[in-house]
């Protein structure tokens, strides 16, 4: 082990502990509008007592995600200096408009929202949650934006005389495909965990027959938007795999296991890869599936990971282009797995939904409770498939990783940066889960309706 691979393993670890946090505030957010909104419309005191309480898990999740979201951006800079040289001119002028732009209208208004409930008129503090929902959606647009560039780099040029990679069409980089199939992937995936979230805590409410009306209709809502969101996610995330099977074929193979090109190839169900010997020990497959999900063709040719290897050796030079097999496909199959169980999930709850039994069926509200875990599953199996099949590029076909590090941190550094950092996530994260769990097992707020503050005539 080496500080190379100590810095990959700190990166790994930080960033899937920040995104713990970060599809959830999207989702709740999201959900605390939906509410506030009813309220408005309505002056229902019940969706007012949802709004609060959804909202207090919200601004719990969104505090402690932005100290875990700070450390990522450091982390170019420490470990990986030579990264930050040569694209820094392209990557960061995404992330600085996340920090500067997006980032300050979420915590302006999450400010106004907090403190406005009594100064603000409804109309006005209702736009306030509102703009803070877009404005979790902007930051994930640009940070998206950044890492699209490392999957699928357009708009750029490298300047000859410094060596270093510029941006010359900013357009290019906001209008690159691999944003516009990853961003509305990131937001759907973001209402499921809202989703399933809302769908627990609510499962658990009414197994006690706690507050009924409040957590039915809070279940009721977050039923519909996992429902759909979820199918949404399907459907954008085989647009991504079309895209994937172009842009980055190697991935793909990986994903499905594929060491040779094949026509009408099959859709592999259960593999187990050997991969110092280029093949597959063991292969269960649906007969031309692939071929048929990949090329819209029985007999479509599909890329395979020999092949492609010969083929990057003559583009790239001589190395190995094949990334860790087995990660790579077992991650894809987990998160589609997950993904199809939160579909059957929600299925299964609206059906019970419109049969008036969802608050009496007792084996659904604990596994809709059990089912929270879900999508943190699918996610951080959808990031490290994203991740780790792109290896071992940093930048899709520019820069190798082995190339990107700082060559003046040494192993001790790393190795110290890395327990510290994962100490501080962990107790982030405990910190996380145990108010969150305190809060979500409370009562609702009281249904009392502010009242504005007098004001004073001059």
């Amino acid at each position: 082990m080496d500080a190379f691979h100590l810095a990959r393993w700190q990166f790994a670890i930080t960033t899937i502990f920040h995104f713990f946090f970060v599809p959830l505030s999207i989702g709740l957010v999201f959900f605390t509008a939906v509410m506030q909104t009813a309220w408005y419309r309505t002056k229902d005191p019940t969706y007012l007592r949802m709004t609060k309480f959804w909202g207090k898990l919200f601004l719990i999740n969104f505090a402690l995600g932005v100290v875990t979201g700070i450390v990522q951006e450091f982390q170019f800079g420490m470990n990986w200096s030579a990264y930050s040289r040569f694209v820094g001119d392209v990557f960061g002028a995404p992330l600085a408009i996340e920090g500067l732009a997006a980032f300050f209208l979420e915590s302006t208004f999450i400010g106004l929202w907090i403190f406005g409930w009594s100064r603000l008129s409804d109309r006005v503090h209702l736009a306030c949650i509102w703009i803070v929902a877009v404005g979790t959606s902007l930051s994930a647009f640009f940070i998206l934006a950044a890492n699209s560039w490392m999957q699928h780099p357009v708009g750029y040029r490298v300047n000859p005389v410094t060596g270093r990679a510029e941006l010359h069409d900013f357009a290019a980089l906001l209008a690159n495909p691999t944003l516009w199939t990853h961003f509305p992937h990131t937001i759907l995936a973001a209402l499921v965990t809202g989703g399933m979230f809302v769908i627990g805590v609510s499962g658990w409410h009414l197994l006690r027959g706690h507050e009924t009306t409040v957590f039915r209709r809070s279940a009721s809502i977050a039923l519909v938007v996992s429902l759909f969101s979820t199918i949404g996610v399907v459907l954008v995330g085989h647009l991504q795999t079309l895209q994937m099977t172009e842009e980055q074929p190697m991935k793909m193979a990986a994903a499905e296991s594929l060491w040779n090109t094949t026509q009408g190839a099959g859709l592999s169900l259960f593999a187990i890869s050997d991969q110092a010997h280029g093949r597959n020990a063991f292969n269960v497959q649906l007969p031309h599936m692939l071929s048929v999900l990949s090329t819209f063709s029985w007999n479509g040719t599909v890329d395979g990971i020999n092949d492609l290897q010969q083929q990057y050796e003559q583009r790239y030079g001589p190395g190995s282009y094949i990334p860790m097999v087995a990660v790579t496909y077992w991650t894809f199959r987990v998160m589609v797995g997950t993904g199809l169980l939160m579909i059957l999930i929600s299925v299964v709850g609206l059906w019970l939904l419109r049969k008036r039994k969802l608050e009496t069926t007792r084996w659904f509200l604990w596994l809709a409770l059990l089912a929270i875990a879900l999508p943190y599953i699918a996610n951080s199996t959808g990031w490290i498939l994203t991740e780790v099949g792109r290896q071992p590029w940093v930048v899709y076909g520019v820069m190798l990783t082995r190339d990107a590090t700082s060559p003046t941190v040494g192993l001790g550094l790393v190795l110290t940066t890395l327990i510290g950092f994962t100490l501080i996530y962990g107790v982030l994260t405990a910190v996380d889960v145990y108010l969150l769990t305190r809060f979500a097992r409370s009562d609702p707020p009281a249904a009392q309706v502010p009242t504005p503050e007098p004001t004073l005539v001059y």
